[in-house]
């Protein structure tokens, strides 16, 4: 499967609204809901515009993941980047018809060339203990398993605990 990482723009939010609701249910069950709120148009436009000022500022890099017919496939983010320090923290979704393609994985891959161009040279990623298909994706693309919290807590009736990862260029 081809793939490429575009940038969040405005022109995106559409797409990226119909993208968000129709794999709702489907996030949830790996990551808490955004609420309820996220999903009406007026503050979905402003969520967007914060994420479009963090990526302006340099603090955040956004790029939705598309397929050769313009199509959203998912997202991958690097947040809290600390240009001092070379760091950042990742997140990425996938939507449900195109998981166990091998798209987090190619995504993930694109997104550690692309680190090093804005100052990113050491990436912290966390899951949950329940989500291996995220550790693998991790760990196929050279981030090391650095712990994971004693904390346990409950998400849709699985008990479970975050798992952390890191990734160096070095």
């Amino acid at each position: 499967m081809n793939i490429r990482l575009e940038p969040l723009k405005r022109e995106d939010a559409r797409p990226l609204y119909v993208f968000e609701a129709e794999n709702r249910e489907f996030f949830e069950t790996a990551v808490p809901s955004r609420g309820d709120d996220y999903y009406l148009d007026d503050v979905f436009l402003e969520r967007l515009g914060n994420l479009l000022e963090e990526q302006a500022a340099g603090i955040s890099r956004f790029y939705l993941i598309k397929d050769e017919g313009n199509r959203i496939l998912g997202r991958v983010n690097l947040t809290d980047i600390n240009t001092e320090t070379g760091t950042g923290e990742l997140g990425y979704r996938v939507a449900k018809m195109h998981v166990g393609k091998g798209v987090a994985s190619l995504a993930l891959s694109e997104l550690l060339k692309l680190a090093g161009d804005i100052g990113v040279r050491r990436i912290l990623a966390k899951t949950t203990t329940a989500n291996i298909a995220s550790c693998k994706v991790l760990e196929k693309n050279g981030f090391l398993h650095t712990g994971t919290d004693d904390l346990e807590f409950l998400m849709n009736n699985e008990t479970m605990r975050f798992t952390h990862y890191e990734w160096s260029d070095k």
